[in-house]
C-alpha cells in the first residue's frame, strides 16, 4: 500500500494538517480555551488551551493515519487491497479533521450549531459510506469482520461483507434519524443501535460457516495455538473492558450523610466533600434542574459531579443524579453546591433533612 499510494497518502497527510493553518489565520479571534468535548446532553465538558486544538489534534491524527497505513500495508504485501477501499482509508482522517476543526472553530467563535444534528448526521452518513465500501474489501487481517471463520473461507468472507454491508447502510440511516429523537433517549438508542453493528455480522458468518459445514463445503479446521491463545486474550481483554465501561457508566451511587455539625457526601469514583452547616447561608429545592456544562469530573448516563458552569451560578459544585430533575441547591457565600436523590422523592427528603439541621 505505501509503496503503490505515495501520492495519495502526502496529500492526504496534508489534507490532515490544513487546518491547523485555518487556525492560524483565526488565532487572534480565537478563545485560549477551546471546547473539546461535549457530554450526551449536548453540553459542553472539556476545554483545552486553542494551541493543543489547533495543532494537537491534527498532529494526533496524522499519527493515527500513518498507524493505520503501516498495519494495512503490512498485511497487503502479498496481496493488493481493492483500491475503493484503500483511498477509504486514506481520506478517513482528513475528513475527520476537517469536521472536527470547522466544528471547534465554529463553537469558539460563537456560532449557534444544532449539536445533535451535526454530531449523527455525519456520524449515520459514515457508516452508510463503509457500508458501501465493505462488499469490496478483499479478504485481509486488518480491514473489515475478521474473524475466524470469514479468515479461513474466502466465500464466507465475500458473504459476510455483502450482509455487513447492507446492515452498515441500513444502521447509519437509523443513526441519522434519531435526530428527532429527545436528547434524555440518545444514550440509551445509540447504545441499543451501534451493538448490532459489529455483532450481527459476527453472527451472521458463524451461521454462514455452520451450513456450509453441514453441507460440506467447508472444512472444521483447528485453530493453530498460537491464535488460539491471542484470540483467548483478545475476548478477555473486550470482556473486561465491555464490562468495566458498562460499571462505570451505569452503576456508581452518591450519599449524604448528615452528621451533628456537618454533612458528607460521599460519591462513586469521587473522593467526595465534607461541610459544616454554618458555612451554609441559605438552602433551596428546585423541581427543574440547569446544570449547565461540566469544566471537570466525572459524568455518566448515571451520575453527574464535579466543577460546573452556568448563568446562573457561575462556577459551582455538582453531585447529582444525571436523570432526576429535581435538585438541592446549597449557598455559601459566593460558592453554590447543587445536590439531588436518585429522584424528586428522595431529592425532597434530603432537602428537609438538610434544612432541619441549618435552621
Amino acid at each position: 500500500m505505501l509503496k503503490t499510494n505515495k501520492k495519495g497518502l502526502l496529500w492526504s497527510s496534508v489534507g490532515i494538517l490544513l487546518p491547523a493553518l485555518v487556525g492560524l489565520c483565526l488565532w487572534n479571534r480565537l478563545p485560549d480555551q477551546m471546547t473539546i468535548h461535549w457530554g450526551a446532553d449536548g453540553a459542553a465538558d472539556g476545554w483545552s488551551h486553542k494551541a493543543v486544538f489547533i495543532f494537537g489534534l491534527p498532529l494526533l491524527l496524522l499519527a493515527m493515519q500513518w498507524l493505520c497505513v503501516w498495519i494495512t500495508s503490512k498485511d497487503n504485501e502479498k496481496r493488493e487491497q481493492s483500491r475503493k477501499v484503500t483511498g477509504m482509508v486514506l481520506w478517513i482522517m482528513p475528513v475527520l479533521s476537517w469536521f472536527v476543526a470547522a466544528f471547534g472553530y465554529a463553537v469558539a467563535l460563537d456560532y449557534t450549531l444544532p449539536m445533535t444534528a451535526i454530531t449523527l448526521l455525519p456520524m449515520g452518513l459514515l457508516f452508510v459510506v463503509i457500508g458501501n465500501y465493505l462488499p469490496k474489501c478483499r479478504q485481509n487481517r486488518t480491514i473489515g469482520i475478521k474473524v475466524k471463520w470469514t479468515l479461513e473461507d474466502e466465500e464466507n468472507w465475500n458473504a459476510t461483507h455483502r450482509f455487513a454491508g447492507r446492515v452498515w447502510v441500513v444502521g447509519g440511516l437509523l443513526v441519522m434519524a434519531c435526530v428527532f429523537l429527545p436528547e434524555g433517549a440518545l444514550v440509551w438508542i445509540m447504545s441499543l443501535l451501534l451493538l448490532p453493528l459489529a455483532v450481527v455480522p459476527m453472527v451472521y458468518s458463524y451461521v454462514f460457516y455452520r451450513k456450509r459445514l453441514k453441507s460440506g463445503a467447508a472444512v472444521r479446521k483447528p485453530m493453530p495455538k498460537n491464535d488460539r491463545r491471542t484470540s483467548i486474550f483478545v475476548g478477555i481483554f473486550f470482556i473486561v473492558l465491555a464490562v468495566g465501561l458498562a460499571i462505570l457508566l451505569f452503576t456508581g451511587d452518591i450519599r449524604v450523610q448528615c452528621g451533628e455539625e456537618k454533612f458528607t457526601v460521599e460519591a462513586t469514583f469521587d473522593p467526595g466533600i465534607t461541610v459544616s452547616y454554618t458555612e451554609i447561608d441559605a438552602i433551596e429545592y428546585r423541581d427543574k434542574k440547569n446544570p449547565g456544562s461540566r469544566t471537570f469530573g466525572f459524568g455518566s448516563p448515571r451520575l453527574s459531579m464535579g466543577t460546573f458552569q452556568n448563568d446562573e451560578f457561575g462556577s459551582y459544585t455538582r453531585y447529582a443524579y444525571t436523570q432526576c430533575p429535581a435538585e438541592v441547591v446549597l449557598r455559601s457565600g459566593a460558592k453554590t453546591l447543587v445536590l439531588s436523590g436518585k429522584n424528586p422523592e428522595e431529592t425532597r427528603a434530603l432537602y428537609e433533612q438538610l434544612a432541619e439541621k441549618i435552621e
